[in-house]
C-alpha cells in the first residue's frame, strides 16, 4: 500500500548545510533568482531601465506587450526570458553592464540570502566547482556571480550576440526548462552533484543531481518536490508563519 505525503521534508539551515557538506559535491550548480537571492531580478532589471530612460518609447511599448501576453499565458517563458535581452539591441555593451552593476547594487544585492551566500563559500573552500544558471540576463547574473566569486565563465545566462561593442538581437542562449539541462551539457556538466532552483523552471536541472535541493520553491515546484521526495529549505528571511 503506498504512502501518501502532504507535506515535504523541510530542512533547518543546520541540517541543510550539513547535508550537502557530507554529500561533498564535485560540482554544484545553482539558479540565481529566488535561490541565491530573493526577488526577480530579470524583470526587476528590465523595469529598472524603463525607470531610467535607457530604453527607447518603441522598446518599452513593445516589451510591455509582450509582458502582459506572457501573464496571461500567450508568451512562452523561453521567448520572454529571450525578448528581455533582445529590447536592448543598438545599446553598448558596456552601458548594459554599468547599469546592471548599478541595478544589482542598489535592488538586490541587499536581497543575497546569506545562509547560500555562506554555503557557496564554504564549498569553493572544499573545491567543489560553482555554477550559475539563469535565465535572468547575463548583465545582471555575472553581477550577481561577483559577490559569489563565480567567475563569468561559470555563468549560464540568458544572453546575446555583441558585436563592436554594441548589442544585437541574435540570441545566444536563454537557460530555463529543459535549456538549462542543454546549457549545462554545453558546458561539460551532465551530472552534477547538487543542484539548487527555486521554481518549476528549474525542475528539469534539479532532476539531473544526485541530490536535488530546492529553495523556497514555488507552489509548482513545491508539488514536484512532493513526488519526488526533494527535502526542502527556507532561508530564514524566505519563512513564512503558518
Amino acid at each position: 500500500m503506498s504512502t501518501t505525503i502532504s507535506q515535504p521534508e523541510l530542512l533547518t539551515t543546520e541540517s541543510f548545510h550539513a547535508t550537502v557538506r557530507e554529500l561533498s559535491p564535485a560540482v554544484a550548480v545553482f539558479d540565481c533568482d529566488g535561490t541565491l537571492w530573493s526577488g526577480d531580478a530579470g524583470t526587476g532589471f528590465m523595469r529598472w531601465t524603463i525607470d531610467r530612460g535607457i530604453l527607447s518609447r518603441a522598446a518599452i511599448d513593445q516589451i510591455d506587450r509582450r509582458y502582459r501576453e506572457y501573464l496571461r499565458g500567450e508568451v512562452s517563458e523561453l521567448d520572454i526570458c529571450g525578448e528581455m535581452v533582445q529590447i536592448y539591441q543598438g545599446l553598448h555593451d558596456s552601458e548594459m553592464r554599468s547599469a546592471a552593476s548599478e541595478f544589482f547594487r542598489a535592488r538586490i544585492e541587499p536581497n543575497i540570502f546569506p545562509e547560500m551566500l555562506d554555503l557557496i563559500h564554504y564549498l569553493q573552500a572544499h573545491g567543489t566547482q560553482i555554477w550559475a544558471v539563469s535565465s535572468t540576463c547575463d548583465w545582471v547574473v555575472e553581477e550577481g556571480g561577483r559577490r559569489f566569486n563565480i567567475p563569468a565563465e561559470r555563468i549560464l545566462a540568458a544572453r546575446v550576440a555583441i558585436r563592436d561593442g554594441v548589442v544585437t538581437h541574435q540570441i545566444l542562449d536563454v537557460p530555463t526548462d529543459e535549456a538549462k539541462v542543454a546549457s549545462l551539457a554545453r558546458a561539460g556538466v551532465t551530472h552534477p552533484d547538487a543542484v539548487f532552483g527555486n521554481s518549476i523552471h528549474d525542475a528539469a536541472m534539479l532532476a539531473i543531481a544526485r541530490r536535488a535541493f530546492p529553495v523556497d520553491p514555488t507552489p509548482a515546484l513545491l508539488e514536484r518536490s512532493l513526488r519526488e521526495r526533494w527535502p526542502i529549505y527556507l532561508p530564514a528571511s524566505a519563512r513564512r508563519e503558518p
